[in-house]
């Protein structure tokens, strides 16, 4: 049967490049030693090779398990669980970023209905609502390997710990956790969401000044990877708890989506790229970032998909696919991702990150390209 079509783009050539995208992801290697990350404790985390425990690493499980969905490829399952049964032996310390693997663990709890996953989305389920360090008003502390952030949020945050306990939460039959996941959504988005221009701030700090403020959002930057944390979780939360048309929770939030996909197309590259602080242009600095790019691709195409947003973002993310797809070289590498994004207290760190292939940029291309093809379906 011939390859179907659409927008130009032939779904063999999408599939094709998840399976390049999927084997690069577990190849990858830090062949310097650059991206290690090296704890007091004497441990040394690869952030970027597929053998270590990071959000990395969590991100790249969720990229593989939305095109296990999709295809039902026990190659792709295969990868995913040989990963879990590797470092599950091996284990790690709990932080807001470790938390990450177990949205997949969940999804493959239930598809498996392996009985031994349970304990660990129990005892880490647990950690998170009445272990991890808390800000005022409750929120996830956004505490890393590397540093403890008091009274910080991050916009990373629900992404890696927030979606991955609703989704316990409903594995194990527990609505406080899905109750608590609700609650980390509205105030982040609270704290983090810039009103002015409809895109998220990187971080929040609880800190009082001498004018009186009670707090600031550091370098007040609005920076690509981490809003298109939201453009990714906010669609798949709504999804997840199949919140209703009518649901407070759910207009808030779809109105949040809305106002920052409407940004987006503003600042949208003719090239379909997005640059890694949105609203700097790339003669200050602020090059072009494809993981990002692909987390808007994907949640705009799957806000269209299921009508949480309005059809008129479907080009622009269109655009988005196609300029991913451009970065994906004949390795299967995609290009122009930048490393691992800690705090800025001014601009100039976000433009400073170094580019280099990523768990989570694989992912993320995968995620952009799986939701594409299920516009041929």
């Amino acid at each position: 049967m011939a390859s179907l079509t659409s927008h130009g783009l032939k779904s063999d050539d999408i599939h094709t490049a998840i399976k390049l995208l999927t084997h690069n992801l577990v190849n990858i290697n830090d062949t310097t030693g650059e991206f290690l990350l090296k704890l007091d404790d004497g441990r040394v985390i690869d952030t970027k090779g597929w053998d270590g425990w990071e959000w990395t690493h969590g991100i790249g499980l969720y990229g593989l398990w939305h095109y296990y969905t999709l295809t039902g490829s026990a190659e792709t399952k295969a990868v995913m669980l040989g990963w879990f049964e590797k470092q599950l032996a091996a284990g790690t310390t709990k932080n807001i970023n470790t938390m990450a693997v177990f949205l997949t663990l969940a999804y493959l709890a239930e598809d498996t209905g392996n009985k031994t996953f349970l304990p660990w989305l129990d005892v880490w389920g647990e950690w998170v609502m009445h272990g991890l360090p808390k800000t005022k008003y409750g929120g996830f502390q956004h505490e890393t390997y590397l540093s403890f952030n008091k009274d910080e949020l991050w916009d990373d945050t629900l992404m890696m710990s927030a979606l991955p306990l609703a989704k316990i939460g409903l594995v194990l039959n527990r609505p406080e956790y899905v109750a608590e996941a609700k609650h980390q959504f509205m105030l982040h988005c609270q704290y983090l969401f810039d009103p002015t221009t409809g895109l998220f701030f990187h971080g929040w700090k609880w800190e009082e000044g001498k004018n009186g403020s009670i707090g600031h959002n550091f370098a007040r930057a609005r920076w690509a990877r981490g809003n298109s944390w939201l453009t990714i979780a906010i669609p798949d939360f709504v999804e997840l708890l199949d919140l209703q048309k009518g649901d407070p929770l759910r207009t808030f939030l779809l109105n949040i989506l809305d106002a920052q996909c409407k940004a987006l197309s503003k600042l949208q590259g003719e090239n379909g790229m997005w640059r890694t602080l949105l609203d700097v242009p790339v003669s200050e600095g602020s090059y072009e970032e494809s993981s990002a790019t692909a987390g808007f691709a994907y949640g705009m195409l799957k806000g269209v998909r299921k009508r949480y947003i309005g059809p008129e973002y479907t080009d622009v993310a269109v655009k988005a696919i196609k300029a991913v797809l451009s970065r994906i070289n004949k390795d299967g590498e995609l290009l122009e991702v930048s490393f691992g994004t800690a705090m800025g207290h001014d601009l100039q760190h976000y433009k400073d990150i170094p580019l280099t292939s990523m768990p989570y940029g694989q992912a993320m291309a995968q995620m952009a390209l799986g939701e594409f093809l299920r516009t041929f379906i």
